[in-house]
């Protein structure tokens, strides 16, 4: 058992370089072997964390320096993942405050610093990127002392220690005037500025923790990790789970504890107060449980996490290719797996609907609520989406409705910034600073969180891609009433089969496309928009008539434009109330909820008529 230990978070905003800056500190404390082949950003393990290059999971890793073992988690970047940071904080004992050089703190930093504050913690500041050719660490220095005493910061926390680092590079300094050489100085500051992991008297006390991650092993079963707040565990032991009411969830004994050595987990015979676990054995428990000796409960109190702000229902593949191309299909299968979801992941909630045909799934934002349906498509799924809709409140005294509001942040090139205030302004969103940094300007806005419900696709064009979108949940606010988002009528299949070229050849004029030729498609599929806004009923099956007659010359090859293929995410957001999300193992379709077939059969006669 380690005798001297700290325990650490690697906090910052999305893409600021907190997994890049951990592999550093692995390769530079000697955890791999020097012939070990080490891939880049190890700790980001997950498919969907190497395709999309962000952290979605909170992963623990820990190192050795002069003797003292140093738990490091990595946290999420993104604000819809806060979930994951906001439970991880809870079990360590200080944290590095990592900011990108140039960029400066964004939303994400502000919410992360504001948690751990709360809780106490003495962030290392660390001024990363200081490689780049914008930077600005001196602006950007003003501004975090700037953010620390916007979120009352007590004395002893304005005090800071400031370190410069490119985590690429793997250097790290206190003064830009001296040698950059490794990391050593931020080894060292975490060594002397984050206070030991546990005192002598917990050491002595009875065993207790707190559940913060749960996880599924293929060999051991229910797998929980946390740090023991007091205490020893040893395999075997007997000990009672609580929940936060304190009532007891069940008693078990102790099969197996891991702790974490570099990337691996290793199993120990004895961990004591201070330590970061694995334990195997118990059936029931789950995050935010207390696991602790039976003679001596102590239940440890989790904190209060922000709540859910989009929701979407899930029900199951209902269209005519249903059942085509997935293996878990049945809507029973669909509610075992979101509850199983709900179980490990704190900051979603699910409920069945009243209808009890659907299940009801609220998540922070749309790339959460992207990632939890990707994964499950990948699993072999089929299922039907709704479009989120925010989550409202009540006021507990006027009975009030209340609606969530985001604070956005925007980072644009000056010629896009007229443009981007209007949109968010007819989004109900009201600026409340603009400034100019680096050639570019920064705005920020307060607005309601359903105004900025499939809003990215348009920022992106009006910033022609070169906008930077971030927001974070700001508060409660009364309903500003319903908004209605300026989009195109869609073109609407009435026809089941394959799509074939000449018809979708002399669709090309009534709008983009998103099938190709061979696309498997079906009476009320959506398979592009129009270009008015009403919608179309279109027959993307209709093959050229053939003649006896024969041509002086051969038929030209039909040439396509490329159809738009959307992401996951962009579907979920493009869809509206009275349209539904199809999503496959291989295919994501959109498609009308309610069509009416005589309706359809009339379209496509004026469209006949047309041509």
């Amino acid at each position: 058992m380690m005798s001297s230990i700290r325990n650490i978070a690697i906090i910052a905003h999305v893409d600021h370089g907190k997994t890049t800056l951990i592999d550093s500190m692995l390769k530079q404390s000697g955890t791999f072997r020097s012939n070990q082949n080490v891939v880049e950003r190890v700790m980001d393990s997950n498919d969907l964390e190497r395709e999309r290059g962000i952290t979605i999971m909170a992963k623990c890793t820990s190192l050795i320096w002069d003797g003292v073992k140093i738990n490091i988690v990595d946290t999420p970047g993104h604000a819809d993942f806060g979930g994951e940071v906001e439970r991880i904080l809870g079990m360590v004992d200080g944290a590095v405050l990592l900011i990108d050089a140039a960029e400066g703190p964004l939303p994400q930093t502000k919410f992360v610093l504001m948690k751990a504050l709360r809780l106490g913690l003495r962030p290392i500041v660390t001024i990363n990127k200081i490689d780049r050719a914008d930077e600005r660490h001196q602006d950007v220095l003003n501004e975090v002392f700037d953010l620390f005493v916007a979120l009352d910061a007590k004395s002893e926390q304005l005090d800071f220690p400031i370190l410069y680092a490119s985590g690429r590079e793997g250097w790290c300094v206190e003064d830009l005037a001296i040698a950059r050489k490794d990391l050593s100085p931020l080894f060292n500051k975490i060594l002397t500025h984050v206070p030991e992991a546990a005192e002598l008297e917990k050491r002595n006390s009875p065993f207790s923790m707190l559940v913060t991650t749960r996880e599924y092993d293929p060999y051991l079963g229910r797998i929980l990790t946390g740090k023991i707040e007091s205490g020893e565990v040893r395999p075997n032991m007997l000990v009672h789970s609580f929940n936060q009411k304190g009532e007891v969830v069940e008693t078990g004994r102790i099969a197996k504890i891991l702790t974490f050595q570099g990337i691996e987990r290793i199993p120990v015979e004895e961990a004591g107060a201070g330590e970061i676990v694995v334990l195997a054995g118990l059936e029931k428990s789950t995050v935010a449980d207390t696991i602790a000796d039976p003679n001596s409960p102590t239940v440890i109190t989790a904190d209060q996490l922000d709540p859910p702000k989009l929701s979407i229902t899930i029900s199951a593949n209902d269209s005519p290719l249903a059942g085509t191309e997935g293996t878990k299909v049945t809507f029973r299968m669909i509610v075992d797996r979101l509850r199983r979801e709900a179980e490990g992941n704190v900051a979603i909630s699910v409920q069945m609907s009243p209808n009890n045909e659907s299940m009801i799934v609220a998540g922070r934002g749309e790339l959460q609520l992207g990632v939890l349906l990707e994964t499950m498509r990948r699993e072999g799924f089929e299922m039907s989406i709704s479009r989120p809709k925010v989550v409202f409140q009540r006021d507990p005294e006027t009975n009030e409705l209340l609606e969530p509001f985001e604070e956005i942040f925007v980072d644009v090139d000056n010629e896009y910034a007229g443009a981007i205030v209007e949109s968010l302004s007819n989004r109900r969103a009201e600026m409340t600073d603009m400034r100019p940094y680096g050639g570019r300007t920064r705005i920020i806005f307060i607005g309601p969180a359903h105004g900025l419900v499939g809003y990215n696709s348009q920022f992106l064009t009006e910033t022609r891609g070169t906008g930077v979108l971030n927001h974070i949940f700001h508060g409660y606010k009364p309903y500003t009433g319903p908004f209605e988002a300026r989009r195109n009528g869609v073109l609407i299949s009435t026809d089941h089969g394959e799509a074939v070229a000449y018809g979708l050849f002399n669709l090309e004029a009534r709008g983009q496309l998103f099938i190709q030729p061979g696309d498997k498609v079906y009476e009320g599929m959506i398979i592009g928009e129009h270009t008015r806004p009403n919608d179309l009923a279109v027959n993307p099956l209709r093959a050229k008539q053939l003649s006896n007659m024969r041509a002086s010359g051969k038929d030209e090859a039909i040439k396509l434009r490329p159809p738009l293929i959307m992401t996951l995410e962009q579907a979920l957001t493009y869809i509206q109330d009275d349209e539904r999300l199809e999503i496959t193992p291989k295919t994501i379709r959109l498609r009308k909820a309610i069509l009416d077939p005589n309706e359809r059969k009339k379209a496509s006669r004026r469209q006949e008529a047309a041509d």
